[in-house]
């Protein structure tokens, strides 16, 4: 690191936002040493959150991304995607999607980013320049490469990565953007890091995610009737974010769960839906949608802002599948968002008896996000 830098340049370093357990109080301070050692100003240095559409971070929740020492020395800050002048427009992709970035991401001599390398409903695998290309851009970037076009596009699936038209959006605003330099690691379920790679973005992020696929994809012998998914935290913190376990066990190569199966998800969500502009924009689409068939088809025909992407997401999974929601603080939510309420994993498995025979089928997957369940049924 401190040999691609020197005295007086502008440093930015993007890490990833509260909703992301990637360790940044362990990755960040061994850049900041780096950067003192070659010579680089506390003042040149800026700590960008990468938030995307993500409501902005609180002071605790800096200090526990980074630690209380590097709060108070440096200048830490969140992205502002809706702010015009906060971003600079980096044109489109052959295929059109707009890309836009961080200003002050985009000015710095010296740009790195942070990140986890895990499985990814879109991107395939999360990591890379995606903390800077999405957690750092504007409104119509996130709100494009999250669009419906993107969604219903065979490439953009769990664990996919060439071919994929989102993770080539991302690369290529990585690229624009000037990003030079990426630490990301891989975690275990017990949140401990299991690789750590730094270096040029591209090597840096095909080296993990090659070492990923050995740890998240696990061969399951067929589809089920009923999947219980564990979010955990901090992802259980809302169901904007919590709903994704059930989205990324639907959005496997071939979902876990058959054809009008139950997805079960345990999740208290302290935060109701969530308190961001995405996560409010989720949950009125969702509450205001008369059905789901009628919600899918209007925005296909309409497209959605950014967050509202998570609506169309689980209109996907609820054309197909009841999912469940066990033990969130208001269950008035839950039904909001067309799933169902369950005080207990008791009372879940009630309701699914009403719902399908007595006989089934039951997977348990107790970190979804974590997980990459590939069908490979057994020969017979």
């Amino acid at each position: 690191m401190r040999s691609l830098v020197k005295g007086r340049d502008k440093v930015c370093i993007v890490f990833t936002d509260i909703t992301r357990a990637t360790p940044d109080h362990q990755l960040v301070p061994p850049i900041l040493a780096e950067l003192e050692q070659a010579g680089v100003r506390d003042e040149d240095i800026t700590l960008l959150c990468g938030v995307g559409m993500h409501r902005p971070s609180t002071l605790e929740e800096k200090v526990a991304k980074l630690g209380k020492t590097v709060v108070n020395r440096y200048r830490v800050v969140d992205h502002e995607p809706q702010n015009p002048e906060a971003l600079v427009d980096l044109g489109t992709t052959k295929s059109g999607i707009p890309l836009s970035v961080n200003k002050i991401a985009f000015e710095a001599d010296m740009l790195v980013a942070t990140g986890i390398v895990e499985p990814h409903q879109y991107a395939g695998y999360s990591g890379g320049a995606k903390t800077l290309a999405v957690g750092a851009a504007g409104e119509a970037t996130i709100a494009y490469t999250h669009g419906p076009r993107m969604i219903d596009h065979p490439s953009t699936r769990l664990g996919r990565i060439e071919g994929n038209l989102f993770q080539e959006a991302v690369a290529e605003a990585g690229r624009r953007a000037g990003l030079r330099f990426i630490i990301n690691v891989v975690m275990d379920d017990e949140k401990r890091v299991l690789a750590v790679r730094a270096g040029e973005p591209t090597a840096t992020f095909s080296e993990l995610v090659a070492f990923a696929r050995s740890v998240y994809e696990v061969p399951v012998p067929q589809q089920y009737d009923v999947a219980v998914c564990g979010a955990g935290f901090p992802k259980d913190v809302n169901l904007y974010q919590a709903s994704r376990a059930a989205s990324y066990l639907f959005f496997a190569p071939t979902s876990v769960v058959k054809p009008g199966g139950v997805f079960i998800l345990p999740a208290q969500c302290e935060e109701g839906a969530g308190k961001g502009v995405g996560e409010q924009r989720y949950i009125e689409k969702m509450k205001n949608a008369k059905d789901i068939p009628s919600l899918l088809a209007d925005l296909r025909r309409t497209g959605y802002p950014a967050g509202a992407q998570r609506a169309f997401v689980m209109a996907k999974v609820l054309e197909q599948n009841d999912v469940i929601v066990v033990g969130c603080k208001d269950p008035k939510i839950v039904v909001d968002a067309k799933m169902t309420p369950a005080a207990d994993m008791k009372e879940a498995f009630e309701i699914v008896k009403g719902k399908l025979d007595s006989e089934l089928d039951v997977l348990i997957v107790p970190h979804a996000l974590l997980t990459l369940p590939i069908v490979r049924p057994v020969a017979r």
